[in-house]
């Protein structure tokens, strides 16, 4: 299978170099990444450059965006600018962060998923953060979902979801019109990717309250969005934030904030939701 990675980077000079190595050193090799080097002030597309006057299927795109780093919005409008520059000639294809080391079985294992089953619409590893020089699972999420750091995407899934959304909430809406299309989505506990720089390290301070507008356009509504936003809190060890993400819901329902899925894709995603949480209750 062909394969695609687009690689946002904003001012990775100290991972990037790490990165673009453990995907030579992969077992089966991508047909072509792409690496758009936004608004970085320091060597980054120096060391890019590097790596792609060895190796033709490594190549640079520059793209100036806002200073600023808010979730979401700033990530997928680089992945965009690298995604226009590609063909369709791939199989799946992958968005992936600058700071991460893949093991070198990482992409021939996601190839084996996605032939196992043409049903499989999304497939992904699990990120491990160094803690006392020990990597530990970086325990954010349900073990059913893929960080939006490596998401792998079969083409025909990519382009029904509408590729991603500019807006924080997009590695959650992805997996969920997945679900609402009837693709699979598979994670692989085997699949141990090391996340070199911790999430959320630069984000502005207001971004805490655009995780509470996220759950607001997704269409949880106010009694999911509570749960969610308790869990994602006491996740974090930061229960304070919970108060934070409900501000930012209500501030997004009180402006009429448009969702980025349907009236119809909403209603799905609610059922799915509390489908869910009564699994793990009862």
């Amino acid at each position: 299978m062909n394969y695609y990675i687009v690689i946002p980077a904003h001012n990775e000079e100290a991972f990037i170099a790490l990165t673009l190595q453990s995907l030579v050193e992969q077992a089966v090799l991508p047909t072509k990444v792409v690496v758009v080097n936004d608004n970085s002030t320091d060597k980054t597309s120096e060391i890019i450059l590097a790596f792609a006057e060895k190796h033709t299927w490594i190549s640079l795109v520059n793209s100036i965006s806002e200073a600023i780093h808010l979730p979401g919005s700033k990530v997928i409008q680089a992945f965009q600018k690298g995604l226009e520059t590609l063909d369709e000639n791939y199989d799946f294809i992958v968005k992936a962060d600058a700071d991460l080391i893949f093991p070198t079985n990482y992409f021939e294992t996601i190839i084996t998923h996605f032939k196992s089953d043409d049903k499989i619409g999304m497939v992904g590893g699990f990120a491990y953060i160094e803690k006392n020089g020990d990597w530990i699972l970086e325990n954010l999420t349900d073990k059913d979902h893929i960080r939006g750091a490596f998401k792998a995407y079969r083409k025909e899934c990519f382009k029904q979801i509408g590729g991603l959304k500019p807006a924080m909430g997009w590695d959650t809406v992805d997996e969920l019109l997945c679900k609402f299309y009837h693709w699979k989505v598979v994670t692989d506990k085997s699949l141990k990717v090391k996340h070199l720089k911790p999430t959320g390290a630069n984000y502005n301070k207001t971004a805490r309250y655009k995780q509470g507008e996220a759950f607001y356009s997704l269409g949880y509504g106010f009694t999911i969005t509570s749960i969610a936003s308790l869990k994602l809190a006491l996740r974090k060890g930061k229960p304070l934030l919970f108060m934070d993400y409900l501000s930012g819901f209500w501030k997004a329902k009180s402006a009429k904030k448009s969702l980025l899925v349907t009236q119809e894709q909403a209603k799905f995603i609610r059922n799915y939701r509390w489908k869910k949480i009564k699994e793990k209750l009862f």
